[in-house]
């Protein structure tokens, strides 16, 4: 219509010109915004015990570091080394994190096979019931810990001081008819010269056991440089509400602790070594022939001594980790030192006792040296007792899904293990020296030329055939019981595998059911400990009852009825035999782990479950490669996600899973919205959660799985390490996808023509369900709703 309202034809333009509105150009249609490229994803694949190659993980013999060092590395393959958007379609990018050179990367490290009771007694810190309260019984139970540990420090030098000090400086030097058996040991013949006075042999036989100590001082400082001062990422920590124990930003840098232990733990070695000799010239020094400043100066040295001790048990109580947050304080003065104070006490306890005195000759057993083993036993009995009433304190109020193994004494009974294995080990090596040093006859006996070491020692040594005994019958009583079950599940292994149309095969029903019985042996762990520590009880009383006789056990039983004394004679006889072969076995492996790299690895397989855990109680330990493995992964998975804003699948396999599991909980929420887990063959409940429940019990996995919601765990009924996870999430999903079959298929099929083979606990990966669960994951992190944005990284501070 025309603006006075009067209509015009189609087509004419209003009175103004413009056209009418059909006859104009049509407006362009707005501009549709592209669909956002979907973000890059990676997974990020952690090898378990035994470790393996980048190469055999990426399945590309093509590979290339992108982070890291010789000892632990992230590799790409090489076609793969630029970040790509994920699609459904595609294969995400991998990446391999290989850390086994962590334990098992040089000759060196085969010392640590001689530091087996100091890694199981750091064991037993983490092993407490789970429970947050009260703080005053975690304390007593850390702090108990931590003297158990101390008396194993003491124990060891001990017995280098009975070796060196007792058996060869005091008794064969002292005995013509030993030195004549001992050719090199001749100058030092008492009589024979300069070095034939006593004190003097006792100064110059000190070198073993400071050569001891400055060993073990290197070892744990040499790794205490290596591992303990990887820097954990700095995150924000959240707030309000209870978190597990893992999550704590200062869990993995036991920097300040390790030093403050390895100089407490120095200190006391070195004060033992001083009180040795002491004990020697003090005898003398009180007698007829003693000489009053001689007196006077050793009564000075053993005050000192004695203060040295006291402010090492003062420091034991107030020892502890700090893991709110990375304990970068530095040592304090007094424990730096305390070293040095003790190395210049010991200088002048030698100078002391290298002093010229008239009429002092040596005979029989060293002075006080009966006294101190049978101490020892008796104050790591009593320290075990303790810790025992403590945990099971601990564990009464323990939810009933994290009270652990064994009514939660699994710490006290790992703390007497490791007692009982050094004691054995001491008392073995001493029997066995002084077997060497007198051929001709059982050292102590009729005829012998030296007295022995001190008895306790001899029955400590024949307490080994006894603990092999138990080993040998509990063994036994296993083996039937897996047979057994192995009859009891074979006729049921051809009902698992419906859809095979094919007739049972005996052979085959028993290679599964024996793989599905042996898997369960794993069960059996707890009351083989338990068995093992209270017999490491019951030997220790009798060891300590027989010293009070103050004869060995062949000589105690001499006069008892003729089995006894045989069974007696015997025990002492092949103990010191097979602690003699053990220590000579663990040399030769040593020997040959310098040269074969494979056996270096297979050396290092030893230590990945034990040294999982940080240096909390003994310094002397073995390292913590967790303390480098988890910071390395949280660093990477942290990072990559702030410069590209990807998703990420960290994929676990065994002890792998557990440092992935780790590595996550150290991540902030934002960071951990973008990450989902994958783990397989993975012992979180089946090993950890049941022995380590206050950190990997069920209420600290099931804070993982709010944490982190995107989580599948894949197991089998085979794997006898391996197991299900048992968490829930809020919505009901399950986290285990399992038991997956294995083998794959029953027989023979058109497209499986050779029979499957039973994996067990390896090659996860080449079940259908694997890559199944893996595209499901990413799936998940890649659907729609936009993630918490990220925090701002240390990195970029």
């Amino acid at each position: 219509m025309s603006t006075d309202g009067t209509p015009r034809p189609n087509g004419h333009a209003d009175a103004d010109g413009t056209p009418p509105a059909r006859d104009r150009d049509p407006a362009p249609p707005p501009a549709s915004t592209p669909p956002p490229a979907p973000p890059p994803a990676v997974e990020l694949l952690v090898h378990g015990v035994g470790g393996t190659t980048p190469e055999e993980m990426l399945e590309d013999n093509r590979v290339t570091r992108i982070t890291g060092d010789s000892t632990a590395n992230i590799h790409r393959r090489t076609d793969d080394l630029d970040d790509r958007p994920w699609a459904a379609d595609t294969p995400p990018l991998r990446e391999a994190y290989t850390w086994c050179n962590l334990t098992s990367g040089n000759g060196a490290r085969a010392l640590w096979l001689l530091l087996l009771p100091f890694m199981i007694v750091n064991m037993a810190h983490w092993m407490r019931p789970a429970t947050r309260g009260p703080v005053r019984t975690h304390r007593l139970y850390d702090g108990l810990v931590r003297f158990t540990a101390l008396s194993l420090t003491v124990l060891l030098v001990a017995g280098a001081c009975a070796v060196s000090l007792d058996l060869v400086a005091w008794q064969c030097t002292g005995s013509a008819a030993c030195t004549d058996t001992v050719s090199w040991l001749k100058p030092l013949e008492q009589g024979g010269g300069w070095w034939g006075q006593p004190g003097r042999r006792l100064a110059l036989a000190a070198a073993l056991p400071v050569a001891l100590i400055a060993l073990l001082w290197w070892l744990s400082h040499r790794t205490w440089s290596a591992y303990e001062s990887a820097s954990p990422p700095v995150r924000p920590r959240p707030d309000g509400g209870e978190h597990a124990l893992l999550s704590l930003p200062g869990f993995w840098y036991g920097r300040g602790l390790v030093a403050r232990l390895r100089s407490a733990h120095t200190t006391a070695a070195l004060l033992t070594v001083a009180a040795a000799l002491l004990a020697a010239s003090w005898s003398h020094d009180r007698g007829a022939n003693g000489a009053g400043p001689l007196e006077a100066t050793g009564w000075a040295l053993a005050a000192l001594t004695l203060a040295g001790w006291i402010v090492i048990a003062v420091q034991q109580v107030r020892h502890g980790r700090t893991e709110d947050a990375p304990d970068q304080r530095p040592s304090p003065r007094l424990a730096r030192a305390l070293p040095w104070a003790a190395v210049a006490l010991l200088a002048l306890v030698l100078l002391h006792t290298g002093w010229s005195r008239d009429g002092w000759a040596t005979e029989g057993r060293y002075p006080t040296g009966s006294a101190v083993f049978p101490v020892l036993i008796v104050v790591q009995g009593a320290l075990a007792v303790g810790l025992a009433l403590t945990a099971y304190a601990l564990h009464r109020r323990a939810r009933d899904a994290d009270r652990g193994a064994l009514f939660g004494l699994g710490g006290a009974c790992v703390a007497l293990l490791a007692c009982g294995i050094a004691g054995v080990f001491t008392g073995g090596v001493a029997q066995r020296v002084a077997d060497w040093l007198d051929p001709s006859a059982v050292p102590g006996e009729e005829g012998a030329t030296i007295a022995g070491p001190p008895v306790v020692l001899s029955w400590e040594a024949s307490a080994i055939p006894v603990l092999l005994l138990v080993v040998v019958v509990f063994a036994a009583v296993v083996v039937v019981r897996v047979r057994r079950e192995r009859a009891r599940l074979a006729p049921t292994v051809k009902g698992r595998y419906p859809g095979e149309g094919q007739e049972e095969l005996a052979d085959r029903s028993g290679e599964i059911a024996g793989a599905l019985a042996r898997a369960g042996l794993t069960e059996t762990a707890g009351p083989l400990v338990g068995w093992i520590s209270g017999a490491c009880l019951a030997l220790g009383l009798v060891a300590v009852a027989g010293a009070a006789v103050g004869e060995s056990p062949s000589r105690a039983a001499a006069d008892g009825p003729a089995a006894v004394s045989v069974v007696a004679d015997a025990c002492q006889g092949l103990g010191s035999w097979l602690m003699g072969a053990g220590v000579v076995l663990l040399l030769a492996l040593g020997r040959r782990a310098y040269r074969d790299a494979g056996a270096r690895r297979t050396v290092g397989i030893l230590w990945d479950i034990g040294t999982f855990w940080p240096r909390a109680a003994h310094p002397f330990a073995p390292p913590c490669y967790a303390e480098r493995a988890v910071p390395d992964l949280s660093w990477r998975m942290g990072t990559w996600i702030e410069v590209t804003g990807g998703r990420l699948v960290i994929s676990g396999h065994s002890q792998g899973s557990v440092l992935a599991a780790a590595a996550v909980w150290q991540l902030d929420a934002a960071t951990r919205s973008r990450i989902a887990l994958l783990t397989y063959g993975s012992p979180l409940t089946r090993l950890y959660g049941r022995w380590f429940p206050a950190f990997f019990g069920a209420a600290a996995l099931r804070s993982l799985h709010r944490d982190v919601p995107c989580w599948r765990n894949l197991w089998r009924a085979t794997d006898p390490i391996g197991g299900p996870v048992g968490v829930t999430g809020p919505t009901g999903t399950a986290v285990d996808r399992g038991p997956l079959a294995d083998p794959l298929h029953y027989g023979r099929n058109l497209l499986r023509p050779l029979p499957e083979p039973v994996l067990g606990h390896g090659d996860y990966a080449d079940d259908p369900a694997f890559a199944q669960e893996r595209a499901a994951l990413f799936t998940l992190l890649t659907r729609d709703g936009a993630p918490p944005a990220l925090p701002e990284q240390a990195a970029a501070r």
